[in-house]
């Protein structure tokens, strides 16, 4: 079983329903109480979703609110969505130093300043920041580029310094990828 949770709120009939049927779920299931849920601590809960049939509450961004009647076949298929968004969510996202990088909307964004990145140059940052150490131009060149190293090009150099460019121009930061006699880095 991975960690997934379906923590139903306020309703015995689903909890019933479900624990019914726990062996053949990819989730486990969690009852909890009206009175319970101020003292549950949601991090312990790993990836989650709050089931309820209550249209007032609204105490998580994973509230999944189920309008009775609903086909059980229909209700997962709500269920493994959310989980999927989840995830997405999750995943399109990286920190980059005090950077955070979008890689759906491909922008890297500081205090609220957002820059448009291609993905090439989403691409180049993500491979910098991941190796954590310099990486040669021909390093780039065919892990990023996918160019052969024997090939004469300046692609990797010209994208590098636009890519800095533009970062210098509207964070004024000179210093997230640098120019060591090794390669490129993040700082």
């Amino acid at each position: 079983m991975n960690n997934q949770n379906i923590l139903i709120y306020e309703s015995d009939e689903f909890y019933n329903i479900f624990d019914e049927l726990k062996e053949n779920l990819n989730f486990k299931v969690i009852k909890v109480k009206k009175n319970e849920f101020s003292n549950i601590n949601l991090d312990n809960y790993g990836d989650y979703i709050i089931l309820t049939i209550d249209k007032n509450f609204n105490k998580s961004k994973q509230t999944l609110y189920i309008e009775l009647p609903i086909k059980f076949s229909k209700l997962l298929e709500k269920i493994n969505l959310q989980f999927l968004k989840q995830k997405f969510s999750e995943q399109s996202s990286i920190n980059v130093g005090d950077y955070k990088i979008d890689i759906n909307s491909r922008e890297i964004v500081l205090d609220k300043q957002k820059l448009k990145l291609t993905e090439k140059e989403v691409n180049t940052i993500i491979y910098l920041f991941n190796i954590r150490e310099p990486v040669s131009i021909n390093e780039l060149q065919e892990k990023v580029w996918g160019y052969l190293s024997e090939l004469e090009t300046h692609t990797v150099e010209t994208h590098i310094h636009r890519l800095r460019k533009k970062i210098k121009e509207k964070f004024k930061d000179n210093n997230l990828i640098v120019s060591t006699k090794n390669g490129y880095k993040i700082n």
